[in-house]
C-alpha cells in the first residue's frame, strides 16, 4: 500500500494516515468517533452546540487547528441544529443518523484500502490499463477516478465533520471541501436559500445512513492537448474550426424544463467554475451550486480535482440525486426527496452524465475577441468530445505557456485534426481496436456506447457569469457537433434574447450549413460587435438576410454573410 503512486498523491489531503502498510485512523480519534456512534447517551451529542464540541475533539485528535475553520462555524452549527431544524428532525438526527455517520466515518480506512486493492483490475485490457484509484488528477493530466457511492458517503461525512487537512491546499489549486463555510455563512449572513442548501446536504445524509448506496461514481479529468499526443486530440485553432466539413447536429430549442430533469439520456452541462463546484460550500445558489446540492456526490470530486485549465473539462458520471427543489438563487428552496431512476451502466453508475466546462467570467466586450471565441468554443468541445475510450495509462499533456491574448501557435494544425464526424469515429475505433471490450469479463475495458449520447445545455456561461446566450448557443453547437454527439437539447430558461433562437436553427438546418460555415458566420459577427459595427444580437444580425438568401441560395447554393 505505501508504494501507490496513487494513494501517496492524495494521502496529505485526507484525515486517515499510514502505517506499516495500513490506514487507519488515530486512537484519540476512534475513542471519539466510536462514543458518537454509540448514541447520545453516550456520547452527550444532542444539541448543535453539543455537535460542534464533538467536531472540535475530533479535530484536535488529529491535530487540526482551530483557526483553520470559517469563524462563525460554531454559531452556524447551533442556529440549524437548534433552531431550524425542528425537535421532530433534530430527535432522529442526534439520536440515528449521526452515530449512522459516526460508524461510517470508522470504516473509512478500510473502504480505502479496499477500494485501492480492486482499483487496478477494474479497466484493464490487453495492452493497457487505466489507472482508477484515488489520487490527487492533476492539471493537464486526463484521467479517471472510480469511487463507490459508500466510500463517497464516508468521505463527505469527513467534510461535514471538518476533518480535512486544509494545508496545501490552497498551493495546489484545490477548492474547500470540509463544511465550515457552509455554516459559518448561514449565521453571518443568514438566507433561506442557505438554510435549504444544508438540507439538502442533511437530507443526503440521513438517506444514506437509511440504507448505503451500492453505486459507483467516476470522475474524469479531460484535456484537449496542447501538443501532438498520439490516440488523442489536440487544441484546435482556428483554421481548424473554419475548415470543418462535420454536418451540423440536431438542434432542439427546449422553452420548458430544467436540464436535470431531461430523461434523454444526454450528458448535462455543469455552468461551472473553474474550481470544481465554485460558490456550493459557500453562499453560491445558482446553476452548478444547486446541482452540487441535490446531487451531493458531485462534492467529493471538489477534494481531488484542482482546478480547470482552459484546455481542460471535468466529466462525472453515476452521482445519485437525493432532493427536490424549488427556486433559483435567493429563491431556491429544498422541497423534499428524490428517489432517482435513472437505470445503471456496466459499471454500477447511474446513467447520469454530467460535464463541468467554466465559461470566461465578466468578458463583457472581449468575448467578440477572435481568441476568446476559441477559447470558449474549444472548452465546450472539450466536454463534449469522449475522450475516456481513449484514456492510455500515463498519458500526460505538456502544460503550454498560453496567454489568450495571443493563442500559442505551437499546436497541430487543422488537417492534423480529424475534421469530419467520420474522423472522429475513426480516432474512437482506433483507440478501441487497443483493448478488450468484453463486458462480462472483469477487468476489460468497457465504457457505455457514447454514441446515442447527446448533449443537454442552457445558457452556459450568461447568468453570473455575463457571457452572451446567443453566441454562447452557436458555440455548443458548434462544439457538440464537431465531437459527433448526436443532438443537442437546448434550455433557454426564458430568456428573451433567444425567442427567435429555433428560427434561426430551423434555417440553418434548412440551408445544409456545416460547422466551418456556421463558425465562420460566427466569427464575421463576433468581429463587427467588437469594432462596433452592430449592437445587434447574433440572432437578429443573422435573421434581416434570410428572405435575400433565399433567393441567393437558389444561385449560389448558399447565402452570403450580411
Amino acid at each position: 500500500m505505501e508504494h501507490r503512486e496513487d494513494m501517496n498523491s492524495i494521502l496529505p489531503f485526507l484525515p486517515v494516515v499510514m502505517r506499516s502498510s495500513s490506514l487507519f485512523w488515530p486512537s484519540h480519534t476512534v475513542e471519539a468517533i466510536k462514543s458518537l456512534s454509540k448514541g447520545p447517551n453516550t456520547s452527550n451529542v444532542t444539541s448543535g452546540e453539543s455537535l460542534f464540541d464533538c467536531v472540535s475533539d475530533i479535530r484536535s485528535s488529529l491535530k487540526l487547528s482551530s483557526l483553520t475553520l470559517a469563524r462563525y462555524t460554531p454559531e452556524g452549527f447551533v442556529l440549524f441544529f437548534d433552531e431550524l431544524i425542528s425537535r421532530v428532525e433534530a430527535r432522529k438526527w442526534f439520536e440515528e443518523v449521526l452515530p449512522s455517520l459516526a460508524n461510517l466515518l470508522l470504516e473509512l480506512p478500510s473502504l480505502l484500502e479496499s477500494h485501492y486493492q480492486n482499483a487496478d483490475d477494474l479497466i484493464c485490457g490487453a495492452q493497457f490499463h487505466v489507472k482508477t484509484g484515488l489520487r490527487l488528477l492533476g492539471p493537464q493530466e486526463a484521467g479517471m477516478v472510480f469511487l463507490s457511492q459508500e466510500l463517497i458517503g464516508a468521505l463527505l461525512a469527513c467534510a461535514l465533520f471538518c476533518l480535512f487537512p486544509a494545508d496545501h491546499r490552497g498551493a495546489n489549486d484545490l477548492p474547500t471541501i470540509n463544511f465550515d463555510l457552509l455554516f459559518s455563512s448561514l449565521y453571518s449572513s443568514y438566507k433561506e436559500s442557505q438554510e435549504s442548501k444544508i438540507k439538502c446536504i442533511i437530507h443526503y445524509f440521513e438517506r444514506i445512513c437509511s440504507v448505503r448506496p451500492v453505486g459507483v461514481v467516476s470522475f474524469e479529468r479531460k484535456v484537449l492537448c496542447l501538443e501532438q499526443v498520439i490516440k488523442y486530440v489536440s487544441y484546435p485553432e482556428t483554421d481548424f474550426w473554419g475548415k470543418s466539413v462535420t454536418p451540423l447536429c440536431p438542434f432542439e430549442v427546449r422553452r420548458e424544463g430544467l436540464i436535470e430533469d431531461q430523461s434523454d439520456g444526454a450528458l448535462e452541462v455543469d455552468f461551472a467554475n473553474k474550481y470544481l463546484g465554485g460558490g456550493a460550500l459557500h453562499r453560491g445558489c445558482v446553476q452548478e451550486e444547486i446541482r452540487f446540492m441535490i446531487n451531493p456526490e458531485l462534492i467529493v470530486g471538489m477534494l481531488f480535482l484542482p482546478c480547470m485549465d482552459d484546455n481542460e473539462a471535468i466529466e462525472i458520471v453515476g452521482a445519485e440525486r437525493f432532493s427536490n427543489y424549488t427556486g433559483y438563487a435567493s429563491s431556491f428552496r429544498f422541497s423534499g426527496d428524490h428517489i432517482d431512476q435513472k437505470g445503471f451502466d456496466s459499471f454500477r453508475r447511474r446513467k447520469t452524465r454530467i460535464v463541468a466546462i467554466d465559461a470566461l467570467c465578466n468578458p463583457r466586450t472581449r468575448q467578440y475577441k477572435l481568441n476568446y471565441l476559441l477559447r470558449e468554443t474549444n472548452k465546450a468541445f472539450c466536454g463534449f468530445f469522449v475522450q475516456s475510450k481513449c484514456v492510455v495509462e500515463g498519458a500526460h499533456c505538456e502544460r503550454k505557456n498560453t496567454d489568450f491574448n495571443g493563442i500559442s501557435r505551437n499546436m497541430l494544425q487543422s488537417d492534423e485534426l480529424p475534421s469530419s464526424s467520420t474522423d472522429v469515429e475513426m480516432i474512437d475505433a482506433d483507440c478501441r481496436s487497443q483493448v478488450v471490450e468484453n463486458p462480462d469479463r472483469k477487468g476489460s475495458f468497457h465504457l457505455d456506447d457514447e454514441e446515442t449520447v447527446g448533449i443537454a445545455s442552457g445558457n452556459w456561461g450568461c447568468g453570473a457569469f455575463g457571457g452572451d446566450p446567443e453566441l454562447k448557443a452557436m458555440i455548443q453547437w458548434l462544439a457538440a457537433s464537431q465531437a459527433a454527439r448526436p443532438y443537442i437539447l437546448y434550455y433557454t430558461f426564458g430568456i428573451e434574447a433567444l425567442q427567435n433562437l429555433d428560427k434561426v436553427v430551423e434555417w440553418i438546418v434548412s440551408h445544409e450549413w456545416v460547422v466551418g460555415e456556421l463558425w465562420n458566420m460566427v466569427v464575421e459577427y463576433s468581429s463587427q460587435r467588437f469594432n462596433g459595427g452592430t449592437e445587434l444580437g447574433f440572432l437578429s444580425w443573422l435573421l434581416p438576410s434570410l428572405s435575400s438568401a433565399v433567393c441567393e441560395d437558389q444561385e449560389d447554393g448558399i447565402s452570403e454573410h450580411p
